[in-house]
């Protein structure tokens, strides 16, 4: 019998980055007192008209453009009926028949190479407003109940959907991920999950390899790719477990309950839900021009994947480490400035991801945040490259860059740790050495080849660890070798 096989298609709300709401000039700042954002169109009070928000429409096909999306110059807005109590309308402002974008698609890579995950459509929408549910107790309650914060209504979104042509939670994570990333690049969303900038919704099947799609569930509201990998992972169990029992998967919207590590039913969607749609009466057609859509497809900049590539060819850098040095804008470019400064992307490469990726997971920095700018790193790595201080004494100076705040070469000048390069001086040192180590010397030289990096050692002891070890090395075994 064949074995069981993952079918999971992704949707993907993502937060535009806009100063104001998708149909009224209301904030969209995050975190502002409960209810203070907000309007009488956000709220849907009678007579006021939704006046569309221009640099949405023009951050949606922005997003578009760079998945390779068809961009159509015609598409229509509906009301989605339905009644639930954060959602003043009584309908949200979506897109259904007629959505901005259709088709498109982007490259993963897991570990078993790359994979193509296909989408369906990019749509605009408004978003919902938030409830906070409060227990027994607290401050604000002493019973059980449910408060609404309407800031959120009417905030921007773009929702991307996705063929169902994810087969693992290690998949749908690459893909949340790439999709972030392409998210961040382009300034269309923010990314931050934790802020609900970015949710997802996973919908999960599983079927016999090469029968018809089987019923699915729907997890709702997956705001971390750790979340979203363990959903898919429980969920998958679930129905296996029940299909091989002989039941039946029951089409349905659940939740992901994060510290019992489980999905639970929230409703059933055992008959389709019916939000009858209609086109927004308040909203004419969106109709944009072919030039304008060109005019923003320019405005793409070169994405995560392309990116990694050109680094992996330009500077030898293999391919994993290509990813993490584009995984981000602002890294990628951090990181180019400093090749540009030290002139050796291998190097450049190296300190980035070892040194200054270490540091900003302990501070729990961001790169825009980090003291040491590339120009000083570059800095850096150019003394060691040209023998000015050698790479021990280099990480020093590294560690001390970040408090300080100074130059390299101001550091390097104020401790003198500057490397000692004077074949004379060192040739003194090492003789000094020799004439001090009699007995491993004549072990040397009876045949322990391996006591040599002993005499590296004292030597570099000798000298403060300032010998250039290049050199150091050739003086040595010059000296060492004379009687051997």
């Amino acid at each position: 019998m064949a074995a069981w096989e993952t079918v999971i298609g992704l949707e993907v709300h993502a937060r535009l980055l806009t100063r104001s709401k998708l149909f009224c000039g209301c904030s969209t700042a995050f975190g502002a007192s409960p209810n203070t954002q907000i309007c009488p169109v956000c709220l849907g009070y009678p007579g006021a008209l939704p006046v569309l928000n221009a640099r949405a429409v023009e951050l949606a096909t922005r997003m578009g453009a760079a998945v390779d999306c068809t961009i159509h110059e015609r598409s229509i807005f509906a009301r989605k009926n339905y009644f639930y109590p954060d959602l003043p309308k009584g309908y949200q402002i979506s897109q259904f028949d007629h959505p901005l974008a259709t088709g498109g698609q982007l490259s993963i890579r897991v570990s078993s190479g790359e994979k193509v995950i296909r989408l369906t459509r990019i749509h605009l929408e408004e978003d919902a407003g938030k409830l906070v549910h409060e227990t027994p107790g607290t401050a604000r309650s002493d019973e059980h109940s449910s408060l609404v914060d309407l800031n959120r209504a009417g905030v921007p979104l773009i929702e991307i959907v996705s063929e169902p042509d994810v087969r693992s939670a290690e998949e749908a994570i690459a893909y949340l991920n790439r999709l972030r990333q392409i998210l961040m690049y382009t300034d269309v969303c923010d990314g931050n999950m934790e802020e609900g900038s970015l949710r997802c919704d996973a919908n999960v099947s599983v079927r016999r390899a090469g029968e018809p799609y089987g019923t699915r569930a729907e997890v709702k509201n997956l705001n971390s790719f750790r979340f979203l990998g363990r959903a898919i992972e429980f969920e998958t169990r679930r129905q296996i477990e029940l299909l091989e029992r002989g039941e039946r998967i029951v089409q349905e919207t659940r939740l992901f309950d994060s510290v019992a590590g489980v999905t639970r039913s929230m409703r059933s969607k055992e008959e389709a839900h019916d939000y009858r749609y209609f086109p927004e009466p308040d909203l004419l057609p969106l109709i944009i021009e072919r030039d304008w859509i060109e005019q923003i497809r320019s405005t793409v900049p070169e994405l995560p994947r392309a990116r990694a590539e050109r680094f992996e060819e330009s500077f030898g850098i293999p391919a994993g480490e290509a990813e993490t040095l584009a995984s981000t804008r602002e890294l990628a470019e951090y990181f180019e400035e400093t090749v540009r400064v030290a002139g050796n992307g291998r190097a450049a490469a190296n300190w980035v991801k070892n040194e200054v990726l270490r540091v900003l997971n302990d501070q729990r920095l961001s790169i825009m945040e980090y003291p040491v700018r590339p120009e000083r790193l570059g800095s850096l790595i150019r003394m060691v490259e040209d023998g000015t201080i050698n790479g021990k004494v280099a990480k020093e100076v590294f560690d001390e860059m970040s408090v300080t705040k100074e130059s390299p070469a101001e550091i390097v000048e104020r401790r003198g740790l500057g490397q000692l390069s004077d074949p004379v001086a060192i040739r003194e040192a090492a003789l000094r050495v020799i004439e001090s180590s009699g007995k491993q010397v004549e072990q040397y030289r009876s045949g322990r080849d391996a006591l040599f990096g002993f005499f590296v050692g004292q030597l570099m002891k000798a000298t403060g660890g300032k010998a250039n070890p290049e050199l150091a090395r050739k003086i040595l075994r010059e000296l060492l070798d004379e009687e051997k």
